[in-house]
């Protein structure tokens, strides 16, 4: 899997905020060896707006794609770290799921008596 982007949105994009997307990453790598050299990763991270002082306003968004699927999560939180755990996971889950729907239906096979 390759990291195409990292972008920092209202925010300046710091060493810190690229090591711990990097970090949180590896665990994409390992589910997208199979995908490899295919897969591709975007992470864009930031502020929502540049005025807000309360609530969830740090941002993180990951997209990956892959042959035949685009997976997508946003997830907006009081933390930029915990903003960029919760859309890994979320993309991780879409992952899962995409290559569970594959394996069950190169397992299906053909129906009985239908030749």
């Amino acid at each position: 899997m390759r990291i195409i982007s990292i972008k920092g949105t209202n925010m300046p994009l710091t060493d810190a905020i690229k090591s711990r997307v990097e970090s949180k990453s590896t665990a994409l790598e390992r589910l997208t060896k199979e995908f490899d050299p295919a897969a591709e990763l975007r992470v864009e991270v930031g502020k929502s707006s540049k005025h807000h002082q309360k609530g969830p306003f740090f941002r993180a968004e990951f997209q990956l794609s892959v042959p035949g699927n685009e997976m997508r999560s946003v997830c907006e939180e009081n933390d930029l770290y915990h903003a960029i755990g919760q859309a890994r996971d979320q993309v991780r889950r879409q992952l899962k799921d995409y290559k569970n729907k594959l394996r069950d239906r190169s397992q299906r096979g053909s129906r009985p008596g239908k030749e």
